[in-house]
């Protein structure tokens, strides 16, 4: 039976895919198969002159060894290791270690059977991911430490619109926002006020809950808190997060606080509102005398001429300080349209020839295609101020030989007013910032030209005020159209 026992583990190891050896009891390898011999780069004569204490790689030595004494010692009957090979080339090998310890019928050692499975891929592979692991968690702290370190307020909110992820910054402005704690759901209405910082935001219009639906925004502003001493103004920002079919997944939100800016605006406006009242006064009186001077028919004529000079400047001066009023008026949330029957063609009209003398002037060929009537309610005031900010928009741009031509039709029920020329242009960088207050476009014609950059935003502020819209159809190097769209009859109007 011994015999048999021999030649079947002889069998075994000849034909075995993994490594086997044969040890005595204090390590002498007594025999060795070929996968034992590939795997660790010897023959066979070299490995069965060492003992396995020769070939183990020595940090791992100890670990072997115990377990080694505990086998003979009749603690285990056999025990199994991930350890280390020193190949004869001086590479290491990770070995899956199987030992078991066969005895004679006396119970005493005869020699140790080992099987190895050479695991050294998987074992490098499990240290690139235990290391890439070890990397990500790190940029994960990193990332989380920069996430609540920022000075702006940023949120993550799932599809449903719950809270995921809230930095340290915005739970302060949630504090503010939602003195009785918030629910960590979006749309949760508290103590948050429009851009006014009067008037308390609507569910549908709160930022979080805006972004739940998808929308992207950016500059929205609100204000948070009711205590004047504490509360804060925020500007707010939103971008999708989707998956890679493209459905919503949820939204990621910033909030930056522009408290300072706000309040610098806010005292902006009441210095211009103050200067421009105070200097209504001696302008009024300035053109009123102009108006009897120029009645006399005693005057020279060259003193006529220098009249006629501060007439036209104490008239750019009125028209400068009525837009800053205009501009104050629509900061303090006082300005008002008030819509009466009127002829729309002939306001428009009127203002096409209070123009002719700056076209003539130019040398700008001024038109207008009208119809003899377009009866509307509107406030003529303000559609008079919006053509001439338009018409003298386009003559100052248009130069000599050129054309600025007025349109006004009526398509279903809104009046369309058009302001085509034939000017500089403008370029696309610019006109996503045109109607904004006191921009003015970097060209050296631009600035170049008087102007303060407040017209085209009066000209929006007054048409969306009436419930319209306004857009520009510009190419550089050969001019613009300005069209406003205006319902002939507002909502509430009857």
């Amino acid at each position: 039976m011994q015999d048999l026992g021999d030649a079947l583990l002889r069998l075994a190891m000849r034909h075995s895919p993994v490594g086997m050896m044969v040890a005595s009891p204090a390590g002498e390898m007594l025999a060795v198969n070929e996968a034992a011999c590939a795997m660790l780069g010897y023959d066979r004569d070299e490995l069965t002159g060492m003992s396995w204490q020769d070939i183990t790689y020595p940090e791992d030595l100890a670990t072997d060894t115990d377990l080694v004494a505990a086998t003979l010692a009749g603690e285990r009957a056999s025990y199994r290791l991930n350890k280390r090979y020193v190949r004869k080339d001086g590479e290491v090998l990770w070995g899956d270690l199987s030992v078991a310890l066969l005895r004679d019928d006396d119970g005493a050692p005869l020699h140790f059977i080992s099987q190895i499975v050479d695991v050294t891929e998987q074992r490098i592979a499990a240290e690139r991911i235990e290391e890439a692991n070890a990397t990500i968690e790190k940029h994960a702290r990193t990332v989380a430490a920069i996430y609540d370190a920022v000075d702006v307020g940023l949120v993550l909110i799932d599809r449903s619109g719950r809270y995921e992820q809230v930095n340290r910054r915005h739970s302060d402005f949630m504090r503010l926002a939602y003195p009785e704690g918030h629910h960590g759901m979006a749309g949760q209405t508290g103590e948050v006020f429009e851009a006014d910082g009067v008037t308390p935001m609507a569910r549908q219009d709160l930022p979080s809950h805006r972004a739940t639906a998808g929308d992207e925004f950016d500059d929205v502003r609100l204000w948070v808190g009711s205590d004047p001493a504490t509360r804060r103004a925020l500007s707010v920002s939103a971008r999708s997060t989707r998956h890679a079919d493209g459905s919503l997944a949820g939204a990621a939100l910033a909030y930056k606080d522009v408290t300072d800016f706000m309040r610098a605006l806010a005292v902006k406006d009441e210095f211009v509102a103050s200067v421009s009242h105070e200097l209504r006064t001696p302008l009024t009186s300035v053109l009123g005398h102009l108006e009897i001077l120029e009645q006399r028919r005693d005057l020279p004529h060259d003193v006529r001429t220098q009249l006629a000079v501060v007439d036209r400047n104490a008239a750019r001066l009125e028209m400068l300080v009525s837009d800053l009023l205009y501009v104050a008026q629509e900061a303090d949330a006082t300005l008002q349209v008030r819509r009466i029957p009127a002829d729309v063609a002939a306001v428009v009209r009127d203002a096409v020839e209070a123009a002719r003398p700056m076209a003539t002037g130019a040398g700008v060929d001024l038109s207008a295609d009208l119809p003899d009537s377009l009866l509307a309610m509107c406030d003529p005031q303000r559609l008079r101020q919006v053509v001439d900010n338009l018409v003298s928009n386009g003559l100052k741009y248009t130069d000599a030989g050129g054309e600025v031509r007025v349109r006004l039709r009526a398509v279903d029920d809104r009046m369309v007013l058009e302001v085509s020329d034939t000017g500089i242009g403008i370029a696309p960088e610019d006109v996503a910032r045109l109607f904004a207050r006191f921009y003015r476009a970097d060209t050296e014609r631009v600035k170049l030209t008087a102007g303060t950059g407040l017209g085209l935003n009066i000209v929006r502020s007054i048409v969306e005020a009436c419930g319209g819209e306004v857009r520009v159809d510009s190419e550089v190097g050969r001019g613009s159209t300005f069209t406003a769209w205006i319902p002939l009859v507002a909502p509430g109007d009857g």
